[in-house]
């Protein structure tokens, strides 16, 4: 190791670049909502808990954004699809 080092060219800041249109953030989470997103992603094989994170808030923003009618609209179709399907006979136990 050497007694002196030349700083003369450093530059400050990230060692990688964040992607265009991500910016880091620091947030509180719950830790039991932290620990559901990681248990899913060690569920799947690995991958990473904050994109899963991020997907989420992505598919909320998606249905806060979703006019009305076309809410009431999926409704509708979701339970008249569940209403023609023939219910499932109940298995009597032995």
């Amino acid at each position: 190791m050497r007694k002196n080092y030349n700083f003369s060219k450093a530059v400050r800041g990230a060692v990688v670049a964040v992607p265009k249109g991500k910016t880091r953030i620091t947030i509180r989470i719950d830790d039991e909502v932290l620990d559901w997103f990681r248990e899913q992603v060690n569920a799947a094989g690995g991958g990473n808990y904050q994109s899963l994170i991020n997907d989420a808030l992505k598919g909320f923003v998606a249905t806060q954004r979703e006019p009305i009618e076309a809410v009431v609209r999926r409704v509708v179709r979701e339970e008249l699809k569940r209403a023609r399907e023939p219910r499932k006979s109940r298995s009597r136990a032995a």
